[in-house]
């Protein structure tokens, strides 16, 4: 997993303003944080670079009610700046479940079973799943479980943040 930093200030107030606020212009700097740990890393041996990118879903009714998805808006920039594939529905949440917000780790998982579809061509591929925030790490495991499944040569997470 590739992450910024620790869910922590002074990102994480930052990230909140960003997601539960609506302050989407904020998406091409954060995704920049991003970009940034990720050109560091790309100077380690065992780089990869990503044939395509995903994001984390949402389901339909929680992305009309919000307005948007905030990791489609990042992993949209660093396809871009990353010259590969982005499939903004790769990943559909075909299952509502609890917001995850306030559950714990058992409780995520099992929120989860049979809540994602991939709807992309897998096989072979590199694939980045972006996240905005991991906290349990449930949601990623879960969609890198489908992907394995269907054939991913290799899967990675790039997130702003994750929780302790």
């Amino acid at each position: 997993m590739l992450f910024v930093t620790d869910y922590c200030l002074p990102l994480n107030r930052l990230v909140q303003r960003f997601k539960f606020n609506a302050t989407v212009a904020l998406a091409p700097a954060l995704a920049r944080l991003i970009l940034l740990r990720v050109l560091d890393a790309k100077r380690q041996p065992l780089w990869q670079k990503p044939d395509c990118m995903v994001s984390v879903p949402l389901h339909s009714r929680r992305a009309w009610r919000r307005g948007f998805n905030q990791s489609d808006l990042l992993a949209n920039c660093l396809a871009r700046w990353l010259q590969c594939d982005y499939f903004p529905k790769g990943i559909r949440r075909i299952r509502a479940g609890q917001s995850q917000h306030q559950l714990n780790a058992r409780m995520r998982r099992n929120n989860l079973k049979g809540a994602f579809r991939v709807d992309f061509p897998v096989a072979g591929r590199h694939i980045i799943i972006v996240d905005d925030v991991v906290t349990t790490g449930s949601t990623v495991a879960e969609i890198a479980r489908l992907l394995k499944k269907q054939g991913a040569a290799t899967i990675q997470v790039w997130c702003l943040c994750r929780t302790l």
